[in-house]
């Protein structure tokens, strides 16, 4: 790839993607949001010699004319900005739908217009709803169940269309639940091990609280899901398809929990704390990939498989917020919406 411009760079999947580009030397221009600190999100934290060798502009996805500057000149687009948390899109889904819908179609006509070579825009498996077989394939039924995942499903649609309308050359990939260094607490993995490495092992049992924990999930560790990115944006034979980028195994969250707790040498309680917990058709009960289109399409598949995978995922995901340095900006005592 030549010129790459990453939107949403500043963000958990966005940065570890800008840094594995850099580290590759391709040119890469990260798209951040705006404010008016200066932040970069996550790539503040970056590498010296990333920073030296990437080009860091900042604006609003919801702007059509931002979008249009950030991309000129550029080949590849990898387009990750998006409002993720379900919780906060019961409590503000005009946003959703400004950003990921209308941030989506910024992003295809700005492309379209300019003549990208490739778009690859982020989809999630929210799309799918509660699995009505498994593993789950692209082709089954999309439903969704949270207002987030409906204008995900928007997103999607509108940068397909694109494809068919114009001949923008988009292809949608769509992971399951990445997890790794960086996650914001609004996810459940770090909300267990934040809530973990806060406990004092000398008052006994740590007691966390979550929310449902029979729904399983797919998770993918953060270094798999920017392969997969990567290799769809390198393969001829994704452009208007969508991949799927998952491990083919499921957990459910309580076994997750209990998981980590091993990892970290603790003795767990969970807590159920209704504030937590979804509305009842709104929570989505299982997901889990099959991710063969993503390995005879694009040549990807994840290098941390399966239950040992996941421990090894784990492993370097609990290191990382281990370090107090990491872990200052996470508020374990909350509720993070």
């Amino acid at each position: 790839m030549s010129k790459v411009l990453v939107t949403g760079a500043g963000g958990f999947i966005g940065s570890h993607l800008v840094e594995k580009l850099a580290a590759d030397g391709a040119d890469v221009r990260a798209f951040v949001e705006y404010d008016s600190r200066g932040s970069w999100g996550w790539l503040d934290d970056a590498a010296p010699e990333t920073l030296d060798t990437i080009e860091i502009i900042a604006g609003d996805i919801r702007d059509s004319h931002a979008v249009r500057q950030a991309m000129a000149g550029c080949e590849t687009v990898l387009h990750l900005a998006a409002l993720i948390g379900i919780p906060y899109s019961y409590l503000a889904p005009e946003s959703y739908v400004d950003t990921n819908v209308t941030g989506t179609l910024n992003v295809v006509q700005a492309a379209t217009d300019l003549g990208v070579s490739r778009v690859v825009h982020t989809s999630t498996s929210e799309v799918y709803g509660t699995a009505q077989y498994v593993p789950i394939d692209e082709a089954h039924p999309l439903n969704p169940q949270s207002p987030y995942a409906a204008t995900k499903v928007g997103a999607d649609q509108i940068a397909l269309s694109y494809g068919r309308s114009f001949g923008t050359p988009v292809t949608v990939v769509r992971p399951f639940n990445t997890y790794g260094p960086r996650q914001s607490a609004r996810a459940v993995i770090p909300t267990i091990i934040t809530q973990l490495a806060a406990h004092d092992p000398q008052n006994g049992p740590a007691k966390i609280r979550l929310g449902a924990i029979a729904p399983t999930r797919d998770f993918t560790y953060v270094s798999d899901t920017v392969a997969g990115f990567l290799a769809a944006a390198e393969s001829n034979g994704a452009v208007g398809d969508v991949v799927n980028i998952g491990t083919n195994f499921e957990i459910s969250v309580g076994d997750t929990a209990q998981t980590i707790a091993d990892l970290m040498g603790v003795e767990l309680i969970i807590e159920t704390e209704d504030t937590r917990l979804r509305p009842d058709a709104s929570e989505v009960e299982r997901l889990w990939c099959d991710n063969r289109k993503a390995a005879e399409l694009i040549g990807w598949q994840p290098a941390h498989a399966g239950l040992t995978g996941f421990r090894r995922g784990l492993e370097a995901t609990i290191d990382w917020f281990a370090a107090p340095a990491n872990r200052a900006g996470y508020k374990a005592h909350l509720y993070n919406v």
